[in-house]
């Protein structure tokens, strides 16, 4: 029957065949959704990376407390920075990082054509105890970003589009295998 079909024939059945196999799996979860029974399907797409993720959103505040907090913890590269005639602008951003109520966490981004790199500027993560501030992760290159996903009670984080980092108990660190060392 095929030799007696014509083009248009043919093609308008493919874009229909096309367009039912997108339809199906989305009329099939109204259906389930509507007799409340749950279909498990072999191929599942894969989860992003960054699914659920949160960015970070990093803003200079002069004058504010966070701004203050962040000029003191960095305040060995602002010195050195001025010894040069530079003036970097400070970004801050904060964030909740475990269910506690004093867990806030302050990112902190200095911006300068000296302070930054090809790779961008670093961005270092800093996390309040007692009145202190303790580096949890310091000098990364990219957007960050807080994940629904946790490891001993911390979430975890998101830099760039994939390099997760997870809470090891004191710091984050990294989850992408280094390479090898040349022998």
């Amino acid at each position: 029957m095929i030799g007696a079909m014509s083009i248009q024939q043919i093609l308008s059945r493919r874009a229909a065949v096309l367009a039912l196999s997108f339809m199906l799996p989305a009329a099939l979860s109204c259906a389930d959704a509507a007799t409340g029974k749950s279909h498990h399907h072999a191929r599942h797409a894969a989860q992003p990376a960054n699914a659920g993720a949160a960015p970070v959103i990093l803003t200079a505040h002069p004058g504010t407390k966070l701004d203050e907090d962040a000029r003191k913890l960095n305040e060995d590269d602002l010195q050195d920075a001025a010894k040069h005639h530079d003036q970097p602008v400070v970004l801050v951003g904060s964030a909740s990082l475990s269910s506690g109520k004093n867990d806030e966490a302050l990112f902190v981004q200095l911006q300068s054509a000296r302070l930054c790199g090809s790779a961008g500027c670093t961005t270092s993560v800093y996390l309040k105890h007692n009145d202190t501030w303790n580096t949890v992760l310091d000098s990364v290159n990219g957007d960050i970003s807080v994940l629904p996903t946790r490891h001993k009670g911390m979430h975890d984080l998101l830099v760039s589009p994939n390099d997760r980092w997870i809470w090891n108990g004191k710091e984050y660190q990294d989850t992408l295998s280094a390479p090898p060392m040349p022998k």
